[in-house]
């Protein structure tokens, strides 16, 4: 029986998050989580010209107008939202791989790496605010990724001195597998590489994310490879 539907947009950080999530979890499906036991993806458009962001179908569903979104098949359905929110939910109900390490204090280090990209860094450059900034300041491309660039700078340099404070050699961060902060911190990178940032300052922050990539969990469910990415130019 399926769980529900997944709201989600090929581009999306926090989207990609969940899909990480879901697939680290083990619901079949690594792109479209699609199965007796999964959630079916559905794409919400987030793309400027096209915007489904604002439209009152989506809006219908979830009144704040972003992905990620999981409506669960229950009755009544219930909307969960906020990618960490969702994660948090995931953890709760399968256990296993666990996203945050099981002392207090380790766990709480984990939620604070995650929520200074969730909260510090992403919001900065999410695709409401750009548009904000082109609208109502005349941004053009070059003023856009200066913004990105310089928040994206901001945001990395002290997660690079977290992980060399900690001794951090190769592998994860905050145990044997990856968490809440390689969740959020892959797609960051991601991002980073989209608004061209410089990401040589940070090898350490490199070497987790090669760790990551090389696992199907983070790979299978890249941007690229969902079902409404373009087709390669």
């Amino acid at each position: 029986m399926s769980q529900g539907l997944f709201y989600d947009y090929w581009r999306s950080s926090a989207g990609w998050r969940v899909r990480i999530g879901l697939a680290l979890k083990g619901f079949p499906g690594a792109g479209g989580f699609a199965g007796p036991e999964g959630f079916s993806r559905i794409a919400v458009n987030l793309a400027p010209a096209i915007s489904e962001q604002s439209g009152e179908a989506w809006r219908a569903i979830n009144p704040q107008g972003r992905v990620p979104a999981l409506v669960l098949a229950q009755d009544p359905p219930v909307l969960l939202t906020q990618s960490l929110a969702i994660l948090e939910w995931l953890d709760e109900i399968r256990p296993r791989p666990a996203f945050l390490p099981a002392d207090p204090t380790g766990r709480a280090a984990a939620r604070a790496f995650a929520l200074s990209i969730a909260c510090d860094i992403h919001p900065l450059n999410n695709v409401s605010v750009l548009s904000f900034l082109r609208r109502q300041f005349m941004a053009d491309d070059a003023a856009i990724s200066a913004w990105c660039q310089e928040w994206l700078r901001i945001g990395l340099g002290p997660l690079e001195e977290n992980l060399r404070r900690r001794g951090y050699q190769s592998g994860f961060i905050f145990g044997e597998a990856p968490g809440f902060a390689e969740i959020c911190l892959i797609p960051q990178l991601y991002n980073a590489r989209r608004f061209q940032l410089d990401l040589a300052p940070f090898p350490l922050l490199g070497e987790v994310e090669a760790a990551c990539l090389s696992l199907p969990a983070f790979a299978d469910t890249a941007p690229e490879r969902q079902p409404d990415a373009p087709p390669a130019q």
